[in-house]
Parts: C-alpha cells; sequence; structure tokens
C-alpha cells in the first residue's frame, strides 16, 4: 500500500513539474517535509534499527524528488 501510494505521489509531481514547473515546488517540498519527517522519526530506534527503518524513507524522498526534478527537466527541453 505504501509502495502504490509513493508511485502515485510520484507520478502527480512528474505531471506537475512537466505542467506547471514553478507550481510543483510547492507539492514537492511538502511531500519532501513529509518523507523527512517520517525519516527523522524512524531513525531515533536505537542501532541498525533505526538506519533499517529510516531506508524506505529517504529512497522515497530520493524518488519523489527526482521524478518532480525530471518533469521539470523534460518541460525545459521543449521547443516553446
Amino acid at each position: 500500500m505504501l509502495i502504490a501510494g509513493i508511485i502515485v505521489i510520484c507520478i502527480v509531481l512528474l505531471v506537475l513539474g512537466f505542467l506547471a514547473p514553478r507550481l510543483s515546488r510547492h507539492p514537492q517540498k511538502g511531500v519532501d517535509k513529509v518523507l523527512g519527517t517520517g525519516q527523522s522519526g524512524a531513525s531515533m530506534a536505537p542501532g541498525k534499527l533505526g538506519t533499517w527503518l529510516a531506508k524506505p524513507f529517504s529512497t522515497s524522498r530520493k524518488a519523489t524528488n527526482k521524478s518532480a526534478s525530471k518533469g521539470r527537466q523534460g518541460r525545459g527541453k521543449l521547443p516553446l
């Protein structure tokens, strides 16, 4: 379920980054903030468990940021 949610968010950010590059930054920062809070909360667990619990949030943050960036980059390559 969580994986499907992240995939949907990535697709939305990609489309939003392509259609409205300037307007896509605010939703990207919001998603980044939510995932960052989850990552910092999960990393509070003791020892290696904290690292393991924080990794899915870190990977999801990277994926959403990359998706939004690629959408804006694709829009920049248009001949218009």
